[in-house]
This record gives C-alpha cells, sequence and structure tokens, in this order.
C-alpha cells in the first residue's frame, strides 16, 4: 500500500492541552512501534475565543462576565506509512475530548 512518496497528515485539536499531548505521544509512539518515521507534533496557533456577558438582566451595564474558550491544535505527518501502522493508528483509541482528522497524501 505504501509507496515511497505516501504520508499520513493527523491533525488534533481539543480544549484541554493535556489531551491533546497525551493523544499525541500515543500516537507518535505507535507509528514509531511500527516503523514508520513521525514528523511532529508541530503545535500550530491556539484559536481563543472570548464571550462577554452581561450579568444583569436589566441595568448594571457595567456589570460583565468574561469568558474563553482556547482550541488547541497539533500537526503530524507520518511518512511511508506500512500496513500495520495504519492497521495500528485505526485501532487506537484516543480521549473522548480530542477530534482527529486524518488525511492520505
Amino acid at each position: 500500500m505504501a509507496t515511497t512518496s505516501q504520508k499520513i497528515r493527523i491533525r488534533l485539536k481539543a480544549f484541554d492541552h493535556r489531551l491533546i499531548d497525551q493523544s499525541a505521544r500515543e500516537i507518535v509512539e505507535t507509528a514509531k512501534r511500527t516503523g514508520a518515521q513521525v514528523k511532529g507534533p508541530i503545535p500550530l496557533p491556539t484559536k481563543k475565543e472570548r464571550f462577554t456577558v452581561l450579568t444583569s438582566p436589566h441595568v448594571n451595564k457595567d456589570a460583565r462576565d468574561q469568558y474563553e474558550l482556547r482550541t488547541h491544535k497539533r500537526l503530524m505527518d507520518i511518512v511511508d506509512p506500512t500496513d500495520k501502522t495504519v492497521d495500528a493508528l485505526m485501532k487506537l483509541d484516543l480521549a473522548a475530548g480530542v477530534d482527529v482528522q486524518i488525511k492520505l497524501q
């Protein structure tokens, strides 16, 4: 299946940076164990969404709460994947709060 020009690109997204780092470590260990070369994890810029909410339902415009939602992202490339690498990655069970996107290039 794998030719010399093939690679797998994996993008991870999560709100918790500890979960995303743990998942990235598991993916790297699995890929290296099956004999593939791994580039990354490369930390991508963190997206920060800020929300400002009025605390009072009627008056007191100055009373506000601010919330921030951070989305952490990581990028990994698996170069020269073997069939065992693909099977091991498909069987890998990651944390529930991590979004995984896999592209075959």
